[in-house]
């Protein structure tokens, strides 16, 4: 009974390693899964989780006004229920990449369910604005081993984050959220906020909105460029 305990658990460590990457970069750097930018003039500025019907239309409002570039990770159930956002976001001169085509944590799929929910985001996203995605980021930044073997073979450049804002909670604020994700600013970090509540706290991407002109004016402070991926 118990090599066959050993076994099973060393394979669940072996399709969770990959988990730990977001919070811990000797993690991330190990298996190349990227948290910054080889571009060290320029912060990118990256939102999860949309589109969303109005944190969208209120993010590109806030990056306009600043003249700002960024990166959405679009998810392709919502893609599909929001037709007219993704290729307004393509207009007004953003990326966009694949954040899966249903918000769920990668360790509770199997390889088959996986690579099934990536072609379908992968097309979401094509068929809505004539572009295909080349980037991915998994839901909650959370990779498993299959899952990161099956991205990379598709061709998919994995992407996770340097610093983030945690603006999908409930209690927190504009001036927190921009403070959390600016502070300290390097040239080729990645920022994580999100212009959606589809999967977190009612209403969170108000405050992300808000925060934006103070993450953008502490960029420009530090002599970077917001830019897209």
């Amino acid at each position: 009974m118990r090599k066959p305990l050993l076994i099973a658990a060393a394979l669940g460590v072996a399709w969770a390693s990959p988990a730990p990457a977001p919070i811990a970069p000797p993690i991330a750097q190990t298996l190349r899964l990227p948290r910054r930018t080889s571009d060290r003039s320029g912060v990118a500025v990256t939102f999860d989780d949309g589109p969303h019907p109005r944190g969208t239309p209120a993010v590109l409002e806030a990056l306009r006004e600043e003249g700002a570039h960024a990166t959405f990770f679009l998810v392709g159930e919502q893609v599909e229920r929001n037709p007219s956002l993704a290729p307004e976001i393509v207009a007004a001169g953003h990326t966009v990449a694949l954040h899966g085509h249903r918000h769920r944590n990668l360790l509770r799929l199997t390889p088959s369910q996986f690579a099934a929910d990536l072609e379908r985001g992968i097309a979401a996203i094509s068929d809505s604005t004539g572009l295909e995605p080349t980037v991915y980021r998994p839901p909650y930044g959370i990779f498993s081993a299959a899952g990161m073997a099956i991205v990379r073979r598709r061709g998919l450049r994995p992407l996770l984050w340097s610093r983030w804002g945690h603006d999908w909670r409930a209690r927190t604020t504009a001036s927190a959220i921009a403070t959390e994700v600016s502070s300290r600013l390097c040239g080729g970090d990645v920022l994580l906020l999100h212009d959606s509540d589809h999967y977190s706290a009612q209403g969170c991407w108000k405050r992300t909105a808000a925060a934006l002109p103070q993450v953008l004016t502490a960029i420009d402070a530090a002599g970077l460029r917001a830019i897209a991926i």
